[in-house]
């Protein structure tokens, strides 16, 4: 009997792949990771209350459960690499780093060692072993698939992690946690930074990254309001700019342009424009999750979770760095965040780090 160490969060989906791989006949251990130690307003570990669940769906399922403590891991390699980009202007993914360096890093290594064969998470995407490699795939439920937050994964990682929701939707996987009494059954999704959820983001960073208030300008130059930081705002935005009605300009909403760190300015405009679409950007670290191409293809890429794919032609410049050409233009590419590749049956290609954009 194979063992597999199920990564527990508290959450339905992590709960119904631990009850599928013991149905399966695995022998499966459920562990617990606290990557960040924060309390509540009463002093309460915000942990604890998911480590309750786990508790429960754990025996009921009738599998052994551990903790493991990653925060200084998480501080160093997840966090800190946050802070710095927002530092930069830039808007990171903390949740595609997470993966790469937490639960695929130490959390993996953690498992080998308690004599795992596998681990599993509750990731809704596909793994397909075909000639020796391990390929990642879209999952069924396209609206849930998650394959965008795991493109740095690479061989070695992937042939030792099952996705056991690959083939089944939400609302299968909430009914299943329903019919077994699971206590995560009906609990929210989670949602917000990875590990450390939803908050007020703008207070949140400012207990890390010191407020530095700056002026607003159109893109003629001309001051039109004051921003509290340019880390705060990301390209495209359009919320918590506080600009109200300015005369000689149209009656329509603003958006974020562009951002300059060095003179601490953030640059709008009323309505969009041309300078929020780009036609082509540069991506650079990219991760080739199973082949390497040397030859320019075309492929599906997403430049945002959630984004349906879009065509672009794919031009490689070396191993690592890539130049995205946009079919149609793209609003609102960000510095920062990860663009990945798939193709039409949607196999992932990988992902990297959007470095350059061209308008």
């Amino acid at each position: 009997m194979k063992t597999v160490v199920v990564g527990l969060s508290g959450g339905v989906d992590s709960s119904v792949a631990a009850y599928l791989l013991k149905k399966q006949g695995y022998n499966v251990i459920g562990l617990f990771m606290v990557n960040w130690e924060e309390t509540d307003e009463n002093g309460n570990c915000t942990a604890e209350t998911d480590f309750e669940d786990v508790k429960r769906v754990a025996n009921k399922i009738g599998i052994p459960y551990y903790t493991v403590n990653y925060a200084k891991e998480y501080q160093e390699r997840v966090f800190s690499y946050f802070l710095e980009e927002y530092k930069k202007g830039y808007t990171p993914n903390p949740d595609v780093m997470c993966n790469k360096e937490i639960k695929f890093g130490p959390f993996l290594e953690h498992a080998m060692k308690l004599g795992a064969d596998y681990i599993a998470t509750g990731h809704y995407c596909k793994r397909v072993d075909k000639d020796g490699k391990v390929y990642l795939y879209k999952s069924f439920d396209k609206n849930k698939d998650q394959t965008y937050f795991l493109n740095q994964l690479n061989q070695d990682q992937l042939n030792k992690t099952l996705f056991p929701l690959a083939d089944i939707d939400k609302p299968e996987v909430r009914r299943i946690a329903k019919e077994l009494g699971f206590s995560t059954a009906e609990k929210k999704d989670s949602t917000g930074i990875c590990f450390i959820g939803e908050r007020n983001f703008r207070n949140f960073l400012k207990g890390f990254i010191p407020a530095n208030k700056g002026k607003i300008k159109d893109l003629q130059g001309n001051v039109v309001g004051e921003h509290d930081g340019v880390m705060y705002y990301t390209i495209g935005q359009r919320r918590g700019l506080n600009i109200g009605g300015k005369n000689g300009y149209d009656n329509d909403r603003w958006f974020v342009v562009d951002k300059d760190v060095k003179t601490n300015t953030l640059y709008v405009n009323c309505g969009e424009c041309d300078e929020m679409f780009s036609s082509a950007c540069i991506v650079t670290e990219f991760n080739w999750i199973t082949d390497v191409m040397n030859e320019n293809f075309s492929a599906g890429v997403k430049l945002r979770y959630r984004q349906p794919d879009q065509e672009c032609e794919v031009e490689i410049i070396d191993k690592n760095t890539i130049k995205l050409v946009f079919k149609e233009r793209q609003r609102a590419v960000t510095i920062g965040q990860f663009a990945v590749l798939y193709d039409q049956d949607g196999k992932c290609y990988g992902g990297g780090r959007i470095d350059q954009l061209i308008r």
